[in-house]
């Protein structure tokens, strides 16, 4: 036999293995963002004084205050060590579709042989990093390549476990040393700033002197494919481009429609479970899955959440679809449109904004004067 039937032979064979994600064990309710430096983790372990601080920078939008960066840090280490983490590492989005992450050890040598478990709030509040290897849009000369990583208190730490361990994974920006973004968030952050205050001088205008702050609020539908990962390893062009770039139509595509909504096949369900298990541990609100319309295909999708947190939750949710696939034999497919002839995959970007009242701006009024700022908010 040649290697294609030796592959097509092996995935005959193939059974789920037994993942981590047994929810049997574990209750729903218990097990969503346990692995997740939550708000009311942070009211238990912080001064009462230094956890207001904290909150009115996340709810406000306004400037951290440095002198309760020590605190933050040493509950947070605290937590994350509990729980077996030995490292910490500032997680950001530069300008590469990915994320990245360099992760530092709690051990400080304490001399005569000794150490101790350290984690100050400088090391919280910012890192460094040779920017001079990521993408930068021709901002910066060489001998500017030094970069800055930034906490973002707006998105809760969290833990990874990996199988010897576990890290501590802070949420930040990434900044050059003369404040050009080289990242994915920072300009988001200051493009829902200017929306917040923009839409409050509209709000006043239209005599809504109770709103303190507008937030976006959205929710990301993320397609995929999947592969048998044998198969998948006779196509270089799977492996390289995440796509095909050439070959045959399949004798059955998508003509009959019997793929949207069927029966989810046994190892994909296995695989789909696990993700969740691995997803809601770190706080993703995920609500949906399903078949989609071509062969192979399935849909993921969250509940809405604050703009910020959904971004952050959506890098994970790609990587985690990327790492269970091929844990469960699977090559997952994240390209917009990795096979002709059948749908590609989007991701929906179901986009609102609203009140810190509870008021959606873009929910039309029931009489004309109130339709009017719901016509000015759609427009704008």
């Amino acid at each position: 036999m040649n290697a294609r039937q030796n592959a097509i032979e092996f995935v005959g064979t193939q059974t789920s293995p037994n993942g981590r994600g047994d929810f049997r064990n574990t209750s729903l309710t218990e097990l969503y963002a346990s692995h997740v430096f939550t708000e009311s983790v942070q009211k238990e372990r912080l001064p009462a004084e230094v956890f207001e601080s904290l909150q009115q920078t996340v709810k406000r939008g306004g400037g951290l205050d440095p002198s309760i960066a020590p605190a933050v840090a040493a509950a947070m280490r605290d937590w994350a060590m509990e729980r077996g983490a030995t490292h910490y590492s500032h997680w950001f989005q530069p300008m590469t579709g990915e994320t990245a992450e360099k992760h530092d050890s709690f051990l400080t040598p304490a001399g005569d042989l000794k150490a101790i478990a350290k984690f100050s709030g400088n090391e919280l509040v910012r890192g460094e990093s040779d920017a001079s290897s990521f993408t930068s849009g021709g901002l910066r000369a060489t001998f500017e390549a030094r970069g800055y990583t930034a906490w973002d208190p707006s998105s809760p730490a969290f833990i990874l476990e990996n199988p010897n361990g576990a890290t501590l994974v802070i949420p930040t920006m990434f900044v050059s040393w003369t404040g050009d973004s080289l990242d994915q968030k920072t300009p988001m952050l200051r493009s829902l700033d200017v929306l917040n205050r923009q839409a409050l001088r509209l709000l006043r205008l239209f005599g809504n002197e109770t709103a303190s702050r507008v937030e976006c609020t959205l929710g990301v539908e993320q397609e995929y494919f999947l592969v048998d990962r044998q198969i998948a390893l006779q196509r270089p062009d799977l492996l390289v481009c995440g796509r095909t770039l050439f070959g045959a139509r399949p004798p059955k595509g998508q003509e009959l429609d019997d793929n949207y909504f069927g029966a989810i096949p046994e190892r994909v369900l296995a695989f789909m479970t696990e993700v969740e298990f691995e997803l809601m541990r770190l706080g993703v609100p995920i609500k949906t899955r399903h078949n989609e319309a071509a062969p192979g295909q399935f849909e993921l999708a969250p509940t809405f959440e604050t703009t910020n947190l959904a971004l952050d939750h959506q890098m994970l949710v790609m990587q985690f679809l990327r790492q269970v696939a091929r844990r469960h034999g699977f090559l997952c497919l994240l390209h917009e449109k990795p096979f002709a002839g059948v749908n590609g995959s989007g991701k929906h970007n179901n986009w609102s904004i609203g009140t810190d009242t509870g008021e959606n701006l873009l929910n039309p009024g029931d009489t004309p004067e109130s339709n009017l700022q719901f016509l000015v908010f759609c427009s704008a």
